[in-house]
């Protein structure tokens, strides 16, 4: 049985709703971050890289959210979360690669900067730039990128869980969510699945 490791808040969301929308049989396990605990012995032997979501399998272990979403959707083919068609399907992934490293990135500059930098005045113009990045990402987004009514257009795929976790982090980082009427629609089509309701249930534990 698949064993996925969250901590709420965090772009492990998008993977447990995956995990929930593919109908496959998982667990779950809860990592405290506010307490370092990924930081841990224990959990460095899971997932050396100390980061959330992790993804154990009966073959080994899989971190990276893109990754992870892509396996979960070829695991449960019926469920079609990636698209069969393989130029759609590399748009999908595309567009998994565009929020992992650009928008999550540009997010982490806020409260994450001792990842590129020590000197205070580096981390107080990072968490400066942040809504300005976060803007820009989301713009391009709803501009170019957003096909509606899901990402990929009429199917609904993980592309969607995956968006509807960041942009969960948009108006706290100072994005004008009223220039965003795609995606604002998006995640309140989102907030509407059962799957999704059923997972934030159990994070929000």
């Amino acid at each position: 049985m698949l064993k996925l490791y969250y901590a709420p808040g965090t772009c492990a969301l998008a993977s447990h709703i995956a995990l929930k929308e593919a109908g496959l049989a998982y667990t779950t396990e809860r990592v405290d971050t506010k307490n370092s605990q990924q930081t841990t012995p224990a959990y460095l032997a899971i997932n050396p890289k100390g980061r959330v979501p992790t993804l154990v399998t009966d073959r080994g272990i899989l971190t990276e959210t893109p990754a992870i979403l892509a396996y979960i959707a070829q695991s449960a083919p019926a469920a079609k979360l990636m698209p069969a068609d393989a130029f759609e399907y590399a748009q999908a992934q595309s567009f998994n690669s565009y929020l992992c490293s650009t928008v999550h990135v540009n997010h982490a500059h806020k409260g994450r900067g001792a990842r590129w930098a020590t000197e205070q005045s580096s981390f107080d113009d990072m968490k400066r730039k942040v809504p300005d990045s976060m803007s820009a990402a989301f713009a391009l987004i709803e501009r170019d990128m957003l096909k509606g009514p899901w990402v990929m257009g009429e199917q609904y795929t993980a592309c969607d869980g995956y968006l509807f976790t960041l942009t969960g982090w948009a108006e706290a980082d100072s994005v004008d969510m009223a220039k965003l009427p795609k995606v604002v629609a998006h995640r309140q089509r989102m907030s509407e699945r059962p799957a999704v309701q059923q997972v934030l249930a159990v994070e929000k534990a």
